[in-house]
Parts: C-alpha cells; sequence; structure tokens
C-alpha cells in the first residue's frame, strides 16, 4: 500500500492487518468504533477472525485465549471499556500472554464524555489491575507514528510475551493524514511453539501450562521475580524518546501524543522570536524515559508539562527531574484540549516575558 489518506482509526487497523494480526475481537464504545467495522470488513480477506464480543469483559478473555495459541491479536477500545478489561489484563500479564490493545481516550472519570482525553495515563503506565505487572505503554502523536507504533506493538508483544497498550485519544481516531502502510517483518521474536497451547507435535508431546495462579507463597514470588526481570531487560532495550530543540532550550515542553503536537507549534512560534524553548516527547510512556531526562543541557531553567488532562504524568517528570528542574503544569480536561495560543502564554510567563 503506497501513501494514502486515511482517517486514523482506520489506519491503526490496516496497520495491525499488515502486521499479521489474525484474530480481532472488540466491542463498539466512541470514538474507537472504525477500527472495528474496519477489521470486520477487512481482517477476513486475510484468513482472520473478527468477533463482535457481548461485552469489553468477554472481548478481553477471547483476546487471552487467542494470545494464548501464539497467534498476533488484539483488541480496541475507549477509556471505560477499557476500565472493564482490565482485570483480563492483569491476567494476561501474569500468564505472560501476549496481545495489542488500543484505547483511543475519551474524557472521565466514569462514563465522562465522548471527545478526547490523555485522563488514562495513570492507568495505562501505573497498572489498571492487581498485582506487580506492567504493560508497555505507546504514544504516538501523528498518525504515520500510530501505524509504525501499532506493528511495532505487535512484535513487541510477541518478543516479551506481555500485553502491549497503545495510547491514542479522540484527536488522533478522527483526524486524516496521509500515511503509508507497509506489510511488517517482526525481528527477534522467540518461536512460540515452545510455550504457545497447542503444538504438541513440534514439542515432541512435552505440555505447556500458562496460568497466574500460584498457591504456594514461594512459588509466586519466584514467578514476580522473573516477571521483574523481564521488565528490567525491556526498560534496558526499549525506553523511546524524541528530543525536539532541547540542546540550547532555556525552556523545555514535556508532553506526549496530541499535545505533543500541539507543543511543537507553540516552540516554532516562539523560536521565531528568538526564545529558546524545546519539546521532550515520551514515545514509550512505559517503560518511561527518565534518563532522556537527565541528558538536558544545564541551560534548561524550566519544564512546562502539558496534557489533555489534571496533571497525570507530572510526577514522573519529577522523579525523572529529581526535582532539581522546577516543573510546572499546564492542561485542559474533560474533552477540552490546551490551545497553541494557550502554551504559548504559559510558556510567555515561566520566560518571564509577561
Amino acid at each position: 500500500m503506497g501513501r494514502v489518506l486515511m482517517k486514523g482509526t482506520e489506519a491503526i487497523a490496516e496497520a495491525a492487518i499488515q502486521a499479521g494480526c489474525k484474530f480481532f475481537f472488540g466491542y463498539p464504545i466512541t470514538p474507537q468504533n472504525e477500527i472495528p467495522e474496519y477489521m470486520s470488513a477487512h481482517l477476513p480477506e486475510v484468513g482472520g477472525t473478527f468477533v463482535q464480543a457481548e461485552s469489553e469483559v468477554a472481548a478481553i478473555y477471547m483476546i487471552m485465549g487467542g494470545g494464548a495459541t501464539g497467534h498476533k491479536v488484539m483488541t480496541t477500545s475507549s477509556s471505560p471499556g477499557i476500565s472493564l478489561m482490565s482485570e483480563g489484563l492483569t491476567y494476561m500479564a501474569g500468564c505472560e500472554i501476549p496481545a495489542v490493545i488500543v484505547n483511543v481516550m475519551r474524557g472521565g472519570p466514569g462514563l465522562g464524555g465522548i471527545l478526547p482525553s490523555q485522563a488514562d495515563y495513570l492507568q495505562a503506565t501505573k497498572g489498571g489491575g492487581n498485582g506487580d505487572y506492567n504493560l508497555i505503554v505507546l504514544a504516538p502523536s501523528t498518525l504515520q507514528e500510530a501505524v509504525n507504533l501499532t506493528q511495532l506493538a505487535f512484535e513487541l508483544s510477541q518478543r516479551y510475551r506481555n500485553p502491549v497498550m497503545m495510547l491514542a485519544d479522540g484527536f488522533m481516531g478522527q483526524m486524516m493524514e496521509a500515511v503509508e502502510i507497509k506489510p511488517y517483518t517482526d525481528k527477534d521474536i522467540p518461536d512460540n511453539t515452545t510455550w504457545a497451547l497447542g503444538y504438541m507435535e513440534e514439542r515432541k508431546g512435552q505440555k505447556s501450562a500458562l496460568k497466574s495462579l500460584y498457591l504456594s507463597p514461594e512459588a509466586l514470588e519466584d514467578h514476580n521475580i522473573n516477571l521483574q526481570k523481564k521488565y528490567a531487560l525491556i526498560k534496558e532495550r526499549e525506553v523511546r524518546c524524541e528530543s525536539y530543540l532541547t540542546e540550547d532550550a532555556e525552556l523545555v515542553i514535556a508532553a506526549y501524543g496530541t499535545t505533543a503536537r500541539i507543543s511543537r507549534s507553540v516552540i516554532n512560534n516562539l523560536r521565531q522570536e528568538g526564545h529558546k524553548v524545546g519539546l521532550i516527547r515520551p514515545i514509550t510512556l512505559w517503560p518511561y524515559p527518565y534518563a532522556e531526562f537527565k541528558k538536558l543541557p544545564g541551560s534548561v531553567k524550566h519544564i512546562l508539562v502539558t496534557e489533555m488532562n489534571c496533571g497525570q504524568m507530572i510526577d514522573d517528570v519529577k522523579v525523572a527531574t529529581e526535582s532539581k528542574i522546577p516543573v510546572s503544569f499546564y492542561g485542559r480536561t474533560g474533552g477540552m484540549s490546551p490551545s497553541v495560543k494557550e502554551i504559548e502564554t504559559q510558556c510567555r510567563k515561566l520566560l518571564g516575558l509577561e
């Protein structure tokens, strides 16, 4: 497929198909409905299976079953739907079952509204379910990056046998941009016949048991220690972050996703006036790019965190800077987004221009 103009939700769906997704189970919820709609029409064309589940709870356990067989599986939802999936996500992390989950975020808490939000940051990065587990969390800021990260998500989920969540939002889901979607070839993926259910012939009759229940505390502790070793490896290998015009910056905006895209316009405007402003954009929200903040130059006098929520990433930024750099926050919530003018006004105040 060459460069084509697509809506974000449909681009994500096609990227998943090109990455080799074979099973999609989901349930309708605005603003991500075009993903299951697209999958229902096009996944069967490549020999895949689409099922509209009776609920988000059913969908996540269908995903768990599909992932347990070693196939590439995917579900998508939006904020309150992801909350309903949280039990299944911790089960999958505990069983080490790979899957890709896309959250096209909307406002909350509760049912909230259907307009864009980034208010699920803490849920995704700190765990919405019980126990010591982590999801790999990716945050695109353009539709092309959403395509690329969707395909990467399948690779990472298979490589580490861990659920991967991509955090998009209603803006990204509904906007249209030109994207290029290519068939994706995985790299460094272990042979799933060594662990997945089935494949008895390949394993010469050796059984495989995927479980998160360990009645012996010693066995459960050993299992958790092994999970932590895997998470440490992910932290070592898979951190992704972009720095934009930070080399001489006096003020740095920390933002991800759509808000980072808005912030880039702010930075370009202020740079044209001669003000030294830059951007640090986490692409992996877990593992978080703490070390990248330590690389910021000594010229940085302040960091402004901006999000479409009430300030969920700010604590991670404070930890990353070890409180050595003052950190402020500006955000909008409930489906509102910070405008270029609003963020620019905050920057001017911090630069002492207003």
